[in-house]
């Protein structure tokens, strides 16, 4: 894969003589919510590398002290000229430290302040693999390999041949319940969407981008495991609950969310991993795969929701609108 050439070629260049200790995730909105299942990810498996992820601006705000010469910065801006994170990526070059990259954008201004870039394809015919969730998971496992010996690298490689099979599958078992979920929740105006371990990330992508952004609804993301310690007072039968169900060592958490609001709220919707294939992963890793599916298929349910509302995902009043 393309992620191990780059990762090979930084460790035999730039961490040649100041190791790797610091690898930084900085972005914007989406793409910052991409980046989350890999710092879940080197936040429970590395014993060397500390992980940062943070939103560009207070990245070029309020630097961490340690970058420098000894940091990975991953940058990511879907359309490559996000203001705030072409700064940090200027910031991280100039403090000496090491940059890649990722954008869908060739003529990104992102690309002058890049060692290497991933330049990447979008659609919907595009295999998931080479979307930026998957490629930025694919670097951190590149690197903990090539830092730590990571032994999971081997099942990491089959969980990505096995992720694009299961997406398809999992998309028509669901194009069913999307119809429905759009039907009934078009003129609903508040929703919370909950989910757990590397998947809570996308639970506040939903949230944020798919519903406050492309469809002008209210939302809130909650941690399922957080979900006791204070927000399940507000559940009753008016307001929708998404739940992202995860497969792996997180599931008992999401379940424990779903067997409360099967008693109190009736307007529950589930989006289970294990249901819709994810267990045929190696379990080693299945952990951090459940992101890139609810990826996909929370795609599907949000275009729905957009359509019978006749309100394009591509509709805006502020974003690239007005000066902010």
């Amino acid at each position: 894969m393309q992620t191990q050439t780059i990762i090979a070629s930084l460790m035999s260049s730039h961490f040649q003589t100041t190791p790797l200790r610091q690898i930084f995730l900085v972005a914007c909105g989406g793409s910052l919510v991409d980046m989350y299942p890999s710092h879940y990810f080197l936040s429970e498996q590395s014993d060397i590398l500390r992980s940062w992820m943070m939103t560009a601006n207070e990245f070029v705000y309020a630097t961490p002290k340690a970058l420098g010469a000894s940091s990975l910065v991953i940058v990511c801006s879907h359309g490559g000229n996000t203001p705030e994170s072409v700064a940090a990526a200027k910031l991280a070059k100039a403090r000496g430290a090491a940059t890649v990259t990722l954008t869908h954008n060739a003529e990104a201004q992102l690309l002058q302040w890049a060692d290497h870039n991933l330049l990447y394809q979008w659609g919907d015919d595009t295999p998931v693999t080479d979307n930026p969730m998957a490629l930025i998971l694919s670097l951190c496992v590149d690197v903990l390999r090539q830092v730590e010996d990571y032994a999971g690298w081997q099942d990491f490689q089959q969980g990505f041949t096995q992720i694009d099979a299961v997406i398809r599958q999992g998309r028509t078992q669901v194009a069913d319940r999307c119809t429905d979920f759009a039907d009934r929740y078009q003129h609903d105006s508040l929703f919370y969407v909950l989910s757990s371990g590397a998947s809570y990330g996308h639970a506040y992508g939903f949230a944020i981008c798919s519903l406050m952004e492309m469809q002008r609804v209210d939302a809130a993301s909650i941690h399922s495991g957080e979900f006791f310690h204070g927000p399940f007072e507000v559940t009753d039968n008016h307001v929708p609950f998404i739940l992202l169900m995860n497969e792996g060592r997180t599931r008992e958490l999401d379940q424990r969310a779903l067997s409360f609001l099967n008693r109190y709220n009736d307007k529950t919707v589930v989006v289970d991993a294990r249901e819709l294939g994810l267990n045929a992963l190696p379990a080693s890793v299945v952990d951090y795969f459940n992101p890139v599916l609810f990826y996909s298929i929370m795609c599907d349910y949000r275009a729905a929701l957009a359509d019978i509302r006749q309100h394009p995902l591509s509709t805006r009043r502020y974003m690239g609108v007005v000066d902010y």
